[in-house]
């Protein structure tokens, strides 16, 4: 298991960072917690001490025959620092190195994960922006922080995200063999089943559970993206640093997406959208006839959103398709491939306990190329990370930098989380 130190800043949110560090712990990593001496004033050296079963220092000057402020950043196979101030996150994009964390995130040759944690104004103030935007150019994963209720009555963005999604990013980090390759690129996946209503209590829908989605999602962000999920019903726990957009039919997940595809390096549809809607919804729940007689509903055509999105791809933007079959899936993934004007095509088998809901996932990926990868069953984040590798090596370099790192503007608020 990883070496992993973990940071903590003086911020209200340092007591979340407990549960993070029992969850690295308990899945067996060995992890050395380095918190500031303004974390002390939230959690004390001892509760550190005790959840990780190793010393607690804040200063250089502690162990100095040990030389820790090189040492410990030498050894770290990851670093994620949990919450991250805006003060944590300026010293960090300036080199500073006035304690022991500062000082180990200079020596850290192994990949930083900085999960922040503010109030809004101060989130969105030009300088963190530019701070982290330098951050993220070095190859540093700075996860969007989440939308949500602050500190006393204000809601807004710059929560931290809930610990067990920091830690699922962390481990796509460790697993992604330190892979920052869609760092600086914008993304925006689509996930689950959209819904027609027939009537106020019924629709028709599909099974998709969107874990595929979400996975992508994840992955997504521990390679460095910054990601607009558009998700269509789906329960799942939103993956840390990702915006999410919540739609429910299949005209809302066409607005929403060609929206975020707009300024999008790629778009993913791994979502399931309804082909048929109803013609006409009812204003009230359709009942049963006296005799029994099922009513007759009439089905129009919804547009075909990647198609859509394939017309209107600008040059070195990409676009996945997904092609769900229940027969003859290469055949008609191919043509599906070349009508939406795809450059790569996910194909999976579907049907009564195949995909829809499991945590596993077998997959053909097919470019317009002429390439071919086919995948043994895997989870579907590995999946995930799959689909990743193919999108990453028919990205255009980028030139020049045009990507500030900034997410778009949340609500306000007045206090940190």
């Amino acid at each position: 298991m990883a070496e992993i130190v973990l940071g903590v800043c003086g911020g209200i949110a340092a007591y979340k960072a407990c549960e993070l560090l029992r969850q690295f712990t308990e899945s067996g990593h060995s992890v050395r917690v380095v918190p500031t001496a303004s974390a002390l004033q939230f959690v004390g050296a001892p509760t550190w001490a005790a959840l990780s079963g190793k010393p607690v220092a804040t200063e250089v000057w502690q162990d100095v025959h040990e030389v820790p402020h090189v040492r410990i950043g030498r050894v770290a196979e990851l670093v994620v620092v949990a919450p991250a101030t805006a003060d944590m996150l300026a010293k960090a994009a300036h080199g500073l190195a006035d304690d022991l964390l500062t000082n180990t995130l200079l020596t850290a040759t192994c990949p930083v994960v900085y999960a922040p944690a503010m109030h809004t104004e101060m989130w969105e103030n030009a300088a963190t922006q530019a701070n982290v935007a330098t951050l993220r150019s070095r190859g540093a994963i700075v996860i969007e922080p989440a939308v949500g209720r602050l500190t006393g009555a204000d809601t807004g963005k710059g929560r931290l995200p809930e610990p067990a999604e920091i830690f699922a990013t962390a481990l796509r980090v460790l697993r992604g063999a330190h892979k920052s390759d869609l760092t600086g690129r914008r993304v925006v996946v689509t996930a689950g089943g959209t819904r027609e209503p027939l009537d106020p209590v019924r629709f028709l829908g599909n099974r998709s559970s969107g874990k595929q989605g979400y996975a992508l999602a994840r992955s997504a962000v521990a390679r460095g993206a910054q990601v607009t999920l558009v998700a269509a019903n789906v329960t799942l726990a939103v993956p840390a640093g990702v915006e999410v957009v919540s739609v429910s039919t299949t005209e809302e997940l066409r607005k929403a997406t060609v929206a975020a595809a707009a300024a999008a390096d790629v778009v993913v549809m791994a979502a399931a959208p309804a082909d048929f809607r109803p013609a006409a919804v009812a204003g009230q729940k359709i009942k049963k006839s006296a005799d029994g007689t099922a009513p007759v509903l009439e089905l129009v055509t919804n547009p075909d959103i990647a198609a859509e999105l394939g017309e209107a791809k600008r040059p070195g933007q990409l676009l996945v398709a997904f092609a769900a079959e229940t027969h003859d899936a290469l055949s008609n993934a191919r043509g599906k491939l070349v009508r939406k004007r795809a450059d790569l095509i996910v194909v999976n088998e579907v049907g009564t306990d195949l995909v829809f809901g499991a945590d596993d996932n077998t997959v053909t990926i097919l470019g317009a190329d002429g390439s071919t990868v086919q995948l043994g069953i895997l989870p579907k984040d590995d999946v995930a990370d799959a689909i990743w590798d193919e999108v990453a090596g028919r990205l255009p370099v980028q030139v020049g930098d045009d990507w500030d790192g900034r997410a778009p503007v949340q609500p306000t608020s007045s206090h940190g989380d």
